[in-house]
């Protein structure tokens, strides 16, 4: 695995993430498969983890958890945890620190959804999937066959969600829960890591649901890393020209129409160029489609693994 240090903030200030350049294997232990466009299965290893279907009017899918899960990260000791917040003071080595632990863990996993290609590990989420009004309700709203809305098309408000678990958050009282929730308060809680799946148009908790429970336990939320493809450069690129083009257009007008106002001519020009360059960076961060392969059998094998894993469920009858 190669790794680089991303482009920092629009600002300058912050670390962003890294991008990480992965050499295999071709097909991951935690995939995702798919059956004529509107069926996905997420396997690890032979096991299903979650099976969706999106809806007859494309405004989201229908989802159930099986409880298979395992996270491909192993067991974060507390020690672990206090030996980087007391080496990594600052939050942006911290953040960094956590970020390449991850990757190198992801790398070792035998159940992980690395494969060839190129990755980011990131700071955050960009603004566009601000999940914030999502994370008080997690806990009380967390079902195991349940719906996430896209678009916002006049769904229940309990369906609309942007980070989805996959496995159940245990409850504030377990033992992992209060353990975590010592750390939360001593400043040293690890992020949760999560993970960009563009098929289901949601984050999913890759791990962390116990330090996720731990943090909404204690009324705060979670520090967070997000692992997602990396956009290819030449659609960076591609993406970026309107951008810029756009962005002449509106510098030149102002120029031209506040020409005897040079103070203002600059004040609008600097705004302007701060826009282009948030654009920029959130256009370089953004994360790529994930990849996908054929399920073998097509919807037929689909529709069985939904009745052997899911039995009772049926998104069929639901738009």
């Amino acid at each position: 695995m190669k790794r680089t240090t991303l482009p920092r903030s629009a600002d300058g200030v912050r670390w962003d993430g890294l991008a990480l350049g992965v050499d295999g294997p071709a097909r991951p232990p935690l995939r995702a498969e798919v059956a004529d466009g509107r069926r996905l299965v997420l396997f690890q290893q032979d096991q299903v983890v979650l099976l969706a279907r999106q809806r007859v009017t494309h405004r989201g899918v229908h989802y159930a958890r099986t409880g298979r899960y395992t996270s491909p990260i192993p067991p974060l000791r507390a020690e672990t945890a206090r030996t980087y917040r007391e080496a990594c003071p600052d939050d942006d080595a911290w953040f960094a620190r956590w970020a390449h632990h991850f990757a190198g863990a992801l790398r070792e996993s035998a159940n992980g959804p690395l494969h060839e290609g190129d990755w980011q590990l990131t700071r955050g989420l960009p603004p566009r999937w601000d999940i914030t009004p999502n994370w008080a309700r997690l806990p009380q709203h967390d079902p195991a066959i349940g719906h996430i809305t896209w678009f916002g098309h006049g769904d229940p408000e309990e369906d609309a969600r942007d980070m989805l678990p996959l496995r159940p958050l245990p409850g504030p009282g377990t033992a992992r829960v209060k353990a975590y929730r010592r750390q939360y308060r001593e400043g040293v809680l690890p992020p949760v890591l999560l993970w960009w799946v563009s098929g289901l148009d949601t984050f999913l908790v890759l791990d962390g649901h116990d330090r996720l429970a731990a943090a909404l336990a204690e009324h705060g939320r979670p520090h967070v890393l997000a692992l997602a493809r990396e956009l290819p450069d030449q659609w960076a690129t591609r993406y970026a020209q309107p951008l810029i083009s756009h962005h002449e257009q509106h510098v030149t007008g102002p120029e031209r129409a506040h020409a005897e106002c040079p103070p203002l001519v600059e004040t609008l020009t600097r705004a302007a160029d701060r826009r282009l360059g948030q654009q920029l960076h959130e256009l370089v961060t953004a994360p790529d489609r994930t990849c996908a392969w054929p399920l073998p059998g097509g919807s037929p094998a689909w529709d069985a693994l939904a009745r052997q894993h899911a039995p009772g469920w049926h998104p069929d009858t639901e738009n």
